[in-house]
């Protein structure tokens, strides 16, 4: 059973008369997390909560109300659509008699199914404990004073709440730990992605905005995309050619939500590192959706949260590229509207990763934004020069290939400095048309 409910500061928000979510889109919302995990739903209620009570967060009335309709649905588990404090989740519980999930709990519930790879499995694993380290607040004879010493001489010694929570804060330092290892492994990994040069373009969004279908369409990688929240958490990259046949790295990564809470952004913080590395930054929204700015709004809160916008943004400003994904849902002329309004803008797009409409504009213009990371070389190789054909292919960006009637070809290439310098050790013949390709270049 599904209880959302709205906060004091949105009602406040509405009265002032600024954007704030429906009760019909927060019931949607709250619905698709509990379908993430193939809840059988068997009711649900929209609970006002003006004056949040310290024990309860709803009134005594309400609770009751509740209680009498649990009963009469046989109802096992309730989800709060919101937060709930330690106290107020075991009142609840007591009170109907019923296991309870707010919004955190719901989520990390999904998160722990979803997480395939070592490194999801364990930022969730530290997302669950730091949520439940707060909540170690039962009632049964489990948490009994244990004797001390041997059992049968001594003082009282530890309850079992603090054992627990000593073994989850033990656990939480272990995984942190591990989770650095990971992080040093993924820092290699970027830094060998530095050397290639391919540029990372990161792709980001709310959940559920098409962000796994426009990977694929874009890719033909093959992940995992489906109409459910969360459908995908562990980071994808793969190469991509545009159509200048520069090669780029594309980067998928999990889908953000409202009220995310701030310790599963930390947990997530080192899968999200892959979007503070990217050049470009798409951001993948669901165009169709009756509330895609205030989902906008909550990404944009999310990317300044890690670094990547506002007045503490980290490194160089990169520019973020609206992709305004599933037009196909959309009617004939709010379609025609949508293109139209994005045509006017050079950092919007507007795409349908189901059937490929418009990505080969978003291509082109990644193609544009990717800044080239190396030297721009311009080489003529004989027909007998092959081996270094295939060395500058392999090791460089090549940006145009033409056959020149004398049987050579000549290269337009971009070589980053440090391969530049292996070129002529490896090719000392090449090094005076090399010379004259720089000052070709510069011209």
């Amino acid at each position: 059973m599904l209880v959302p409910w709205l906060k004091s500061a949105e009602l406040d928000a509405k009265r002032k008369g600024k954007p704030f979510r429906s009760q019909t889109a927060r019931l949607e919302e709250a619905l698709g997390l509990a379908a993430a995990i193939d809840l059988d739903i068997v009711g649900n209620t929209v609970a006002v909560v003006s004056d949040p009570r310290p024990a309860t967060l709803i009134g005594e009335g309400k609770v009751d109300e509740l209680k009498g309709l649990m009963e009469e649905l046989e109802v096992e588990l309730v989800i709060v659509d919101g937060h709930l404090s330690p106290v107020q989740q075991r009142n609840l519980e007591k009170a109907w008699s019923v296991k309870i999930l707010d919004r955190t709990g719901l989520i990390l519930e999904i998160f722990g199914e979803r997480a395939h790879t070592r490194e999801g499995a364990l930022q969730v694993e530290l997302a669950h404990l730091n949520y439940q380290k707060s909540r170690l607040v039962r009632s049964w004879t489990h948490l009994e004073r244990q004797r001390g010493g041997f059992g049968f001489l001594g003082g009282p010694g530890e309850t079992q709440i603090e054992a627990d929570r000593r073994v989850i804060l033990e656990r939480i330092v272990k995984i942190e730990r591990q989770l650095e290892t990971v992080k040093r492994t993924r820092e290699l990994h970027r830094k060998t992605r530095r050397e290639v040069p391919y540029p990372v373009v990161a792709l980001v969004g709310y959940t559920n905005a098409g962000k796994s279908t426009l990977f694929n369409r874009l890719t033909e990688a093959g992940v995992f995309a489906e109409n459910l929240l969360f459908a995908t958490l562990d980071p994808t990259m793969r190469a991509v050619t545009l159509p200048s046949g520069r090669k780029i790295i594309l980067s998928d990564t999990v889908g953000f939500i409202s009220d995310l809470p701030t310790h599963l952004v930390a947990a997530f913080r080192a899968t999200l590192e892959e979007v503070l590395e990217a050049e470009v930054v798409l951001h993948v929204r669901d165009a169709s959706h009756e509330e895609s700015d205030i989902q906008k709004h909550d990404v944009e809160q999310v990317l300044k949260s890690l670094g990547l916008t506002g007045e503490k943004a980290e490194g160089p400003q990169r520019p973020i590229v609206e992709v305004l994904n599933k037009i196909d849902r959309l009617e004939p002329e709010a379609r025609e509207a949508m293109l139209n309004s994005a045509s006017r803008d050079p950092l919007t797009v507007a795409v349908s990763a189901l059937t490929g409409q418009g990505t080969d504009e978003l291509l082109a213009l990644i193609d544009r934004l990717v800044v080239d990371k190396g030297t721009p070389l311009r080489v003529t190789l004989r027909p007998d020069e092959g081996e270094a054909m295939a060395w500058l292919h392999e090791n460089g960006q090549v940006r145009k290939r033409a056959s020149n009637e004398d049987g050579s070809t000549t290269l337009d290439i971009v070589l980053a400095d440090a391969e530049f310098g292996r070129l002529e050790k490896r090719f000392p013949a090449l090094k005076g048309r090399i010379d004259a390709a720089l000052a070709h270049a510069a011209e």
